[in-house]
């Protein structure tokens, strides 16, 4: 039976658990933390730190593992590429390849130099080499950790008064200790985040959709829901499938899955945000299983642990699908999720992870959320009015 490590113990892990199970795959979870989720799935628990890259190793062959992966779990992408690498394991790809991809002022020195459109940015490790750049940056800029995802540690800093508050924010969700500095782009529509496919090197599904905020969150920052198809133009839709192709190509990329950012700004640019050779969170391929039919999680339990994949092509999405990422503005207690009946009919999947009388954070980093509702809609002004009044159809009620 041949055996799959997977790195990272959260709710995100149970598809990737599921897919292997009915391939007869034998499932290791990997993480510090006894008590998460998907550990009470998996046929083994390996209590080890997933950003130690030793220790995963020396747990991994101990285990005789047939292949390590971290889906929707960012802390072990370079664990992940590390121990496969090492064990002559199928990878994504090269394991210095996959360290520019998950720290972003690496990635942003890459992409400067090898002609990519991006923005000016920098990366610190210390408030005082940062604050003497100032007059470098087109204000306002972003703040960012430079290895942390789900938008913790993230803020737009209009002035730069403000900017020592927010590196320390940053560094505050870092394992680095490091921070960038960015101009923040103005954005033309929405942005995308949403996942995509490649197969020895060559991207075989691609594809962008309208990732939403909640302006009232307590971190207005943190995607709050996505759609398909994207508001992107065609144009640009093509520029950065293209960008994206010659991004792995330089990288020597293999095969993977990828969560990947990208935008277009008011300047007529077209920009590649973050891409990372792992699932999104908020469950991301899976909507797309559900919009176009291309099983990328199975594909890539299957590549990880030496077994033969099936092609994927770039498929057409089946009408306007949406998801919504269920969380509550503000701290306090859940009482219940209420749905309209006007979109009761177009709710193809309610997840809902909390219980009543379950404590509830105020929405400042992705893993505040407590669930999510997968929609479908006959058009896109009907996502549009939805989404775009989310709470006259979808309520988080506190008690």
């Amino acid at each position: 039976m041949k055996k799959l490590m997977i790195l990272g113990g959260s709710r995100y892990a149970l598809p990737v658990i599921k897919a292997a199970k009915k391939l007869g795959i034998y499932t290791i979870t990997a993480d510090y933390l006894p008590d998460n989720v998907a550990h009470k799935f998996s046929d083994e628990y390996v209590n080890v730190s997933i950003i130690d890259k030793e220790k995963t190793l020396r747990a991994a062959e101990e285990c005789n593992i047939d292949g390590i992966m971290s889906f929707a779990c960012d802390p072990g992408v370079i664990t992940a590429a590390y121990v496969a690498e090492k064990m002559g394991l199928p990878n994504v790809g090269p394991y210095e390849s996959v360290c520019i991809l998950q720290n972003k002022s690496k990635f942003r020195d890459f992409l400067t130099k090898n002609g990519f459109a991006v923005p000016t940015a920098k990366g610190y490790k210390n408030v005082v080499d940062a604050l003497a750049d100032i007059e470098m940056f087109h204000w306002p800029v972003i703040v960012k950790p430079t290895d942390s995802a789900g938008s913790k540690g993230v803020t737009r800093v209009d002035e730069p008064k403000d900017l020592e508050k927010s590196i320390q924010y940053a560094l505050s969700y870092s394992h680095s200790d490091e921070f960038i500095i960015e101009d923040f782009i103005t954005q033309h529509g929405y942005s995308s985040d949403t996942d995509s496919f490649s197969i020895d090197g060559e991207l075989k599904f691609v594809s962008f959709d309208c990732q939403r905020f909640d302006p009232e969150a307590k971190n207005p920052y943190t995607p709050a829901a996505y759609s398909w198809p994207s508001s992107m133009s065609v144009e640009h839709q093509e520029e950065l499938t293209n960008e994206i192709q010659r991004l792995l190509k330089l990288l020597k990329m293999r095969t993977a899955v990828y969560n990947i950012e990208t935008r277009e700004g008011t300047d007529g640019k077209a920009y590649i945000m973050e891409l990372s050779p792992r699932g999104g969170g908020n469950r991301l391929a899976e909507c797309l299983r559900y919009a176009t039919g291309v099983d990328m999680i199975t594909n890539m339990v299957k590549y990880s642990v030496g077994l033969p994949i099936e092609e994927i092509s770039q498929q057409p999405y089946d009408g306007c699908w949406a998801e919504i990422i269920l969380h509550s503005d503000e701290p306090g207690v859940f009482k219940e999720l209420w749905i309209s009946d006007e979109i009761v009919d177009n709710v193809v999947e309610r997840d809902l992870w909390i219980e009543e009388g379950t404590s509830v954070g105020g929405f400042e980093a992705a893993n505040e959320a407590i669930g999510t509702l997968i929609l479908k809609f006959e058009n896109q002004e009907r996502i549009e009015e939805v989404l775009g009044n989310q709470s006259k159809y979808v309520k988080v009620q506190l008690m």
